[in-house]
């Protein structure tokens, strides 16, 4: 039965990446924008899921990781150099800039901390856009270029798109190691029970500072296929909204669960874009459907499925012991 239940978990999992291949091939340019916005939306969301879903840690920043990959890249490639060199600075800043930022959440815990990182979110928000030498202010940067990969060119739509696949992919497998791994079960113990984990042995303050400075560094990774995504960036999608949807994300989609943040990234990017054709109904529409899904399952859309899972194994685990328990009394 497990390896029955392996196999379709792989089948189900090959056919729907053909699916994101295949599929979009058919689409215009605004449908693939939309894909492309929510791979990209995916990555951020991965890691404050990483953060919150897994350490236990709450962050209003992801945000501002956000719009510091997107000036990377921006200023870097429109300066001629390669957007990879940008993706590397941009981690190895975020990562430097996560990891100072997790200092005070060895202090503070919970609705304390999102007030520190809140404070934080406010304050790259004002260098984006006060700060026009660096950053061009409220004007922004505009023609930002797409890269070209092994020598083809990813100017138009469908290309780039699998650019942001193909990105989404490979962040999605080291997730999937790191999450597998001793740092991964280490994060998960200190979001269960910080006592308990440092009483076993682990250290919660390097684990913490990790989880931040990691979970960062792929904010810094969203916003650098961001920039050339949309060729043009100035300071406002990078506000505290642009937080908060993030947060909502990995809340809707599953907190803790490794795919939650594709499924809320889905709702959050795609829904509203399914919901246009009710015109100026459709955000309160929007509005309602995620808040009517957060009263009837808090744990979101995977706990959904997690809860009934459990039930089903609960009541499977009770039939096998009344049958057991029946033979036994066959035989006395």
């Amino acid at each position: 039965m497990r390896e029955l239940r392996k196999y379709l978990s792989f089948a189900l999992g090959a056919a729907v990446v053909a699916a994101l291949i295949v599929v979009p091939m058919n689409f215009n340019r605004y449908g693939l924008f939309i894909l492309s916005q929510w791979a990209t939306m995916t990555i951020a969301a991965m890691g404050l899921n990483l953060t919150l879903g897994y350490a236990g840690q709450v962050s209003l920043a992801q945000g501002a990781f956000v719009g510091i990959g997107a000036y990377t890249a921006a200023l870097m490639t429109t300066h001629g150099l390669p957007l990879a060199g940008a993706l590397a600075l941009a981690i190895l800043l975020c990562f430097a800039i996560g990891w100072l930022l997790g200092y005070p959440a060895l202090r503070v815990q919970h609705h304390y901390l999102a007030f520190v990182t809140l404070a934080f979110s406010t304050l790259a928000f004002l260098v984006f856009r006060n700060e026009s030498w660096l950053t061009g202010g409220t004007y922004g940067i505009s023609n930002i270029p797409r890269p070209a990969i092994f020598g083809f060119a990813t100017n138009r739509p469908l290309p780039f798109y699998y650019v942001c696949l193909g990105m989404l992919g490979i962040v999605t497998l080291c997730m999937w190691w790191l999450i597998r791994s001793p740092w991964g079960r280490a994060f998960m113990a200190l979001r269960e029970n910080p006592i308990r984990a440092q009483s076993l042995g682990v250290d919660t303050r390097r684990y913490t500072l990790m989880a931040f400075a990691i979970g960062s560094a792929l904010g810094g990774v969203a916003g650098v296929i961001y920039a050339p995504l949309t060729q043009y960036i100035d300071p406002v999608p990078f506000n505290l909204s642009l937080s908060l949807d993030l947060l909502m994300m990995v809340i809707v989609g599953g907190s803790g669960f490794f795919f939650g943040p594709f499924l809320g990234a889905m709702i959050a990017v795609l829904l509203p874009e399914w919901l246009r054709f009710t015109e100026g109904y459709y955000l309160m529409l929007y509005a309602a459907a995620v808040i009517l899904l957060l009263i009837w399952s808090p744990t979101g859309i995977l706990g959904i499925l997690d809860r009934f899972l459990a039930e089903r194994r609960t009541r499977a685990a009770s039939a096998k012991r009344a049958g057991t328990k029946s033979q036994w009394e066959t035989v006395a």
